[in-house]
């Protein structure tokens, strides 16, 4: 697969600029075990606060794949980031967990920050 399926976009709303290397990961609904997640991959998102490499290399050793009917965790790691720059957070990291229904679909994940509040939503 030429592009990822799972992509996102931070943005620091309290600045009013792209949330440059923030750590984020992507982990997958363990099918041995239904209540644990493995890591499915790994990213920091780039000067634009976007990172589009959510998806295993192929020396990763995970099958590169979605399942539908499987869930994903995005997970976030604001606390580093914030931290750059001398500012605390509420949130050291923000988790956001969602459901494949159908596994050719391309999943973005925007996510806007600020040290005391985040939102997300299902973006195209």
């Amino acid at each position: 697969m030429s592009k990822s399926p799972i992509t996102c976009h931070v943005l620091d709303s309290s600045i009013g600029k792209p949330a440059a290397g923030v750590s984020v990961s992507v982990q997958q609904q363990r099918e041995d075990d239904l209540n644990s997640f493995e890591v499915f991959a790994t990213g920091v998102t780039d000067s634009d606060g976007r990172c589009t490499t959510l998806f295993p290399s192929p020396d990763s050793g995970l099958k590169a794949e979605l399942k539908a009917g499987r869930l994903y965790k995005v997970i976030f790691m604001t606390r580093g980031y914030f931290a750059r720059s001398d500012r605390k957070c509420f949130y050291p990291w923000v988790e956001i967990t969602f459901e494949v229904e159908n596994a050719s679909e391309h999943f973005h994940i925007p996510l806007l920050i600020s040290p005391y509040s985040y939102t997300t939503y299902r973006g195209s």
